[in-house]
């Protein structure tokens, strides 16, 4: 028997060794070679295309060549009702895909709504309303073919009418905040019952993890003509009807969301679950101590308070799971603001750091140091962040920002720059408040500790209710702001969403006549931007992204601060698998719970 399985481990060490070979056997210069139309088409990208982008990147490792490893066994459907609590969090305003803004909503409309694609836990696109597509040989045209008996959770069919539809709403920018995701879009072409064609004005390599996706892209997200023509926009928010695998069944604005099987989705094998119950729980307390008692079984909605997971991770009765998150997280200054004000960034940086303004910006940012306020706010749990793309995005992330970015952590240089500016030791600096929400607190006191002992300013917390405070960032109404941004799966997420003049989180409700722009606009930027998301040749666009990155850094977009950790928290009942662990999402498809 010793010998059977030695001679086991060596066969299965040896393939491994032949696929990691495989996979790295390419040209540096040019990781695409090879790798041809076909290889990108649908209904998943080709186990060989993943494995040749994730060692281009960087980011490939032995799990990923030993499918379903760390995986737990399938359980037989269980049923039952799960209850989850959605952490900092009031209320769910909408989860109509057309005006969701926060990533708490969509890891809610994910379980509820489908699109053409959805994403897995090495953030590649898979078919999911779409069986399978195709490309054209320019990039710019896809057919695709929509699964056959799918129907909304009113009764209405699926059809690629929906997908039409969609798009149409999607594009009109009084109809929904993603209208730029789709801007891309040349047309789209009914072909058959269930078969459309794409055509874009550019090739965009985002367009199956972005645009078609049906979390984070939100602009097809497929919605029911049906259901809105029926319920109106605003009731449609509160209880969406999709084609998903559960359905809302009850929902008031401030209370529980209940969210029951549906039991005609178009997998029958899912979901496992009857019944879920999301409750909104703004404090940390009253939610460890719910998860910790068993009245609820998951944590979903904003992130766990960073406090919590080792009192979590002590705890029998729990697992936690913890993966590099999607996002960044910083303080945005406002540039319409004394004494931060810049109404024009498109100067060369070296002219900026001449401004009293600008100096103000810089010196903030550089006087956070990064790797202290990781320890005393995030418990170690973080990575220090120069800019908006993240490690999750691998291929794309730049480790070496943070040595060359004018951010960079230097107390004296910050303190010259404040000097600089006319207010020397933070003598005559105003005291200026910094917006956040209950749950970031915490995090805000360490910030206004280190800005106080590094500049010697002073800063006065302005805690409000999240949609509160994301009210007041978009008409501008602040001065300092802690915020940032989950669920970026691709780079536009990173820099269309954040970084353009015409982005949609940037002063998005702002007086135009008193502020042209928002937080920050760059023409260069706006054009490297819209380069990027046409390139189709990866290592052009990594070149593109790293650039934009490199400049909205040092022009101080924000003051970042890092990029979060995805912390999973569940109770041991809860079996929640790992084809479902997906970075900044909670899709609970696949869940089983048991007792």
């Amino acid at each position: 028997m010793a010998d059977r399985t030695r001679l086991q481990d060596a066969v299965r060490r040896s393939r491994l060794r032949d696929t990691w070979d495989e996979a790295h056997d390419f040209d540096p210069a040019d990781p695409m070679v090879g790798l041809d139309r076909h290889d990108m088409g649908g209904p998943v990208l080709k186990r060989r295309t993943v494995l040749r982008l994730l060692a281009a990147s960087g980011a490939l490792t032995a799990a990923h060549l030993m499918p379903g490893i760390g995986m737990m066994p399938a359980r037989a459907a269980a049923g039952g009702t799960l209850r989850a609590g959605w952490s900092a969090v009031g209320e769910f305003r909408t989860i109509d895909p057309a005006q969701i803004n926060q990533v708490l909503l969509f890891q809610i409309s994910s379980n509820v709504l489908s699109g053409l694609t959805h994403i897995n836990p090495q953030l590649q696109a898979e078919g999911d309303l779409a069986i399978d597509w195709k490309v054209d040989s320019a990039g710019t045209e896809y057919v695709f073919n929509l699964r056959e008996g799918v129907t909304f959770h009113n009764g209405d069919p699926f059809t690629a009418d929906d997908v039409l539809f969609t798009w149409q709403r999607s594009k009109d920018p009084d109809k929904s905040i993603h209208s730029r995701v789709v801007a891309n879009v040349a047309g789209i072409e009914k072909l058959g019952t269930h078969k459309i064609r794409i055509t874009l004005k550019a090739p965009q390599a985002s367009l199956l993890v972005k645009t078609l996706e049906r979390s984070s892209g939100r602009a097809m997200t497929i919605v029911s003509r049906g259901a809105l023509e029926n319920m109106g926009a605003s009731d449609y928010g509160l209880r969406a009807v999709g084609t998903g695998p559960f359905r809302v069944t009850d929902h008031q604005l401030g209370q529980s969301m209940t969210l029951e099987r549906f039991e005609d989705y178009y997998d029958p094998e899912r979901p496992k679950l009857d019944r879920i119950v999301i409750t909104p729980i703004i404090d940390p307390e009253p939610l460890a101590a719910a998860i910790e008692a068993g009245d609820i079984h998951i944590i979903g909605g904003n992130p766990v308070a960073p406090e919590l997971v080792d009192r979590f991770e002590s705890n029998p009765d729990l697992n936690v799971s913890i993966v590099p998150g999607p996002g960044f997280q910083g303080v945005f200054l406002n540039p319409w603001r004394e004494p931060m004000k810049v109404p024009d960034f498109s100067k060369p940086i070296e002219e900026l750091k001449k401004e009293q303004g600008f100096m103000v910006r810089l010196a903030i940012a550089k006087a956070i140091d990064r790797d202290l306020y990781i320890r005393q706010a995030q418990f170690g749990r973080a990575t220090p962040a120069y800019g908006t793309i993240n490690p999750a995005m691998g291929f794309y992330f730049d480790d070496s920002l943070g040595a060359t970015s004018e951010q960079a952590f230097d107390a004296d240089a910050a303190r010259k720059l404040l000097a600089d500016a006319g207010f020397p030791g933070g003598e005559g600096f105003p005291k200026l408040k910094i917006l956040c929400t209950p749950a970031a607190r915490r995090d805000c006191l360490v910030i206004r500790n280190i800005l106080k002992k590094n500049l010697g300013i002073d800063i006065e917390l302005d805690t409000k209710d999240f949609p509160v405070l994301l009210d007041e960032f978009q008409t501008m109404d602040f001065d300092l702001c802690r915020l940032g941004s989950g669920g970026d799966f691709d780079p536009d997420d990173g820099v269309v969403d954040w970084v353009q003049t015409s982005s949609k989180f940037n002063g998005r409700k702002r007086d135009k006549a008193e502020m042209p722009f928002g937080f920050f606009s760059d023409p260069e930027v706006d054009a490297l931007v819209a380069e990027q998301s046409t390139t189709a040749d990866v290592e052009a666009r990594k070149a593109l992204v790293q650039k934009v990155n490199r400049i909205a850094s040092n022009k101080v977009v924000q003051a970042f601060l890092y990029h979060p950790a995805d912390v999973l928290v569940t109770r041991k009942e809860v079996d929640f698998p790992a084809e479902s662990r997906i970075p900044g999402l909670v899709d609970m498809d696949r869940v089983t719970l048991a007792g």
